[in-house]
């Protein structure tokens, strides 16, 4: 069986649908990291929420904005998978789904991105170039990327 991806606002999303992508996230970004912070920032409101299904569960997400709301050019955030199907590489597919989203639902190329350090060659095979010094977000290493 295959991934099945869906984009859909926050107004689509079912209630059950948004209890899976914010149980998911906070399972990888606050347990799995050790990082306690405020993962409800106030803009899922404003996004596109890519997910993917496998047999009934949500297994990846990330989140589309059009340009203007987390950076000058669209982006690409909350990319996650769950753990335990990392080995699939559904990573890649997760930002090949993300990348055509911006295309086809703003008309957008130009993407910027806050990378955690240790993704930065998962990004750049996407396409990604780093584009700032590293900074810390809620004490995790980060880079800015951008792909034209």
């Amino acid at each position: 069986m295959k991934i099945q991806w869906k984009i859909k606002s926050f107004e689509n999303l079912s209630v059950n649908e948004l209890y899976d992508i914010l149980r998911l996230r906070s399972e990888i970004f606050v347990v799995e990291q050790n990082c306690v912070y405020l993962d409800l920032d106030g803009k899922d409101k404003q996004a596109l929420h890519l997910f993917g299904e496998f047999e009934g569960k949500i297994v990846a997400h990330s989140r589309l904005f059009k340009s203007g709301i987390s950076f000058d050019n669209a982006s690409i955030g909350r990319v996650v998978v769950d753990a335990n199907y990392r080995d699939r590489k559904w990573g890649h597919d997760l930002m090949r789904e993300a990348i055509a989203g911006i295309q086809s639902h703003f008309g957008e190329s130009k993407i910027t991105i806050g990378a955690q350090l240790y993704l930065k060659k998962f990004y750049e095979s996407h396409g990604f170039v780093q584009t700032s010094e590293m900074y810390l977000e809620d004490d995790i290493p980060h880079i800015e990327m951008k792909r034209e």
